[in-house]
């Protein structure tokens, strides 16, 4: 036990060096910045647009029992983002029993330009897919085809529907419906994005500037986790977002799924080192970091995987649906949530290990505490917001192309981008060096040495006067033996 508590050499941050009324004033900050994002998000737009068209409106290209319709998408841009087409079934059942029904649909795309009569194939093949009827109390939604992002200002959709003649039940209707972003919601979305980059950026930089006095030696753990997760943060927030609606490519819009996926891993890889790094001083890479890398790199690399799987696939046929590689599909997203219990274990058992054997020290209760209530909060929020957005339906077959996998409203965009990007505010902030850290490099996370003079109220909310007077006086002497003389 005595080796995880051996003396290291530290910056103080500004942490050590708040009262009560600072502490209460950072959490009002906190707050208050996280409620501000979400009334943004309430007064925002709705993010997703439908446009519903009926088979009977459709042109009927062909006899009735084949249903062959001629569908054209309405005016989209970049601003667009994505199209979705869905197909609702209407049937004659009137009873709430269960029936699932195969069937065959034949999709042939084609680009469409400004004029509307300059046809471009989108695809020069007509893709043809199973598809399952599914039907209780009402039939469920049938995704057509994903378009990820878009070349043309219009599509002319042809879609034949084969194979529900003998089903036992009449098909009284057939409802299309086309979905895209609203255009609104992307423009809040960039300067929403934008607004964070620069301040990232800000906070980056004055973090760096803070530090600049001290040896990389004497950081503490938390100071060098924040020089590698507000770079990081930069790119989460995307620098390059608005290629995505300069570049007809698929690559910009990639590009941000790595750069978000990324942040997300190093900042579950930070809970996990400093949680165990704060109990002890040596932290070999083999014992340390490669339990923890691994761990978080595997989900990073099924989520990578999965998504560029998504992309590769739809880059083909935009009719691509995940029932046609379910089990590979089921079983990426199975090996995911098993990581993702392992990292909750991992994290809670060395969050009760800190805990355990670190509350006694004021220093480091302090720094638990704080890290512990923003992370709960981080944590619940993430959770709430993950199952409003995906619910039940996280394990469908059409979960990647669905637009109900997307998102519903503005709150859940702004909420979360808005919540990670306050939290390393936040975070920057109070770890940062406090005023007196220059005067204080000797200063040590002992609270044997550190605190021998100070009351139980100074020591936990840092009166100023105490860490002003007596701390500099002690660092005179020249190793810890003498502090005792």
């Amino acid at each position: 036990m005595a080796d995880s508590y051996e003396i290291e050499p530290s910056v103080q941050m500004r942490l050590y060096t708040l009262s009560k009324r600072h502490f209460a004033l950072v959490f009002l900050s906190f707050f208050t910045c996280f409620a501000v994002t979400i009334i943004i998000g309430v007064l925002g737009p709705p993010v997703l647009e439908s446009i519903p068209e009926n088979a009977t409106m459709a042109h009927l290209q062909a006899s009735s029992h084949t249903g062959s319709f001629v569908l054209k998408s309405p005016s989209v841009s970049s601003f667009n983002q994505q199209l979705w087409l869905t197909c609702h079934i209407s049937t004659d059942k009137d009873d709430s029993s269960k029936f699932e029904w195969p069937f065959t649909i034949a999709v042939k795309i084609v680009g469409l330009n400004e004029d509307q009569w300059t046809k471009i194939y989108y695809s020069n093949e007509e893709h043809n897919h199973s598809r399952t009827l599914q039907c209780g109390n009402d039939c469920k939604d049938i995704v057509i085809l994903h378009i990820g992002y878009l070349s043309y200002p219009n599509y002319e959709i042809t879609v034949a529907i084969f194979g529900l003649e003998g089903m036992k039940y009449k098909v009284k209707d057939i409802d299309f419906t086309f979905t895209t972003y609203n255009a609104s919601f992307t423009q809040l979305e960039i300067w929403f994005r934008f607004s964070f980059l620069v301040l990232a950026f800000l906070a980056t930089c004055m973090f760096a500037h803070s530090l600049r006095k001290f040896s990389l030696h004497n950081w503490s753990i938390e100071q060098k986790w924040m020089t590698v997760l507000l770079p990081l943060l930069l790119l989460y927030n995307n620098p390059i977002f608005p290629l995505v609606f300069l570049i007809n490519s698929w690559i910009p819009g990639m590009f941000d799924v790595i750069f978000q996926t990324t942040f997300i891993s190093t900042l579950m890889l930070f809970w996990l080192c400093l949680y165990h790094g704060i109990r002890q001083n040596k932290r070999k890479l083999a014992t340390f970091y490669l339990p923890k890398l691994v761990l978080v790199g595997l989900m990073w690399i099924a989520v990578i995987t999965l998504a560029s799987w998504q992309s590769f696939k739809e880059l083909r046929d935009p009719t691509y649906n995940y029932q046609l590689d379910s089990s590979n599909f089921l079983g990426v997203k199975i090996f995911i949530v098993v990581l993702a219990c392992l990292y909750l274990l991992s994290l809670i058992y060395l969050v009760v290990r800190a805990y355990s054997e670190l509350r006694s020290m004021p220093y480091f209760d302090l720094r638990l505490k704080f890290t512990t209530v923003l992370l709960l909060f981080v944590l619940v929020v993430t959770i709430t917001l993950t199952i409003i957005r995906f619910g039940v339906n996280a394990f469908d077959s059409n979960f990647m192309s669905s637009s109900s996998s997307h998102l519903n409203s503005s709150v859940e965009y702004v909420a979360f981008y808005g919540l990670i990007n306050v939290y390393l505010f936040t975070m920057a902030f109070v770890y940062s060096p406090s005023k007196n850290a220059v005067y204080e490099s000797h200063f040590k996370d002992n609270p044997a040495l550190s605190m021998l003079n100070d009351s139980e109220d100074d020591v936990v909310y840092g009166e100023e006067t105490s860490l002003t007077t007596s701390r500099p006086a002690r660092a005179k002497y020249d190793s810890d033996e003498e502090a005792f003389n």
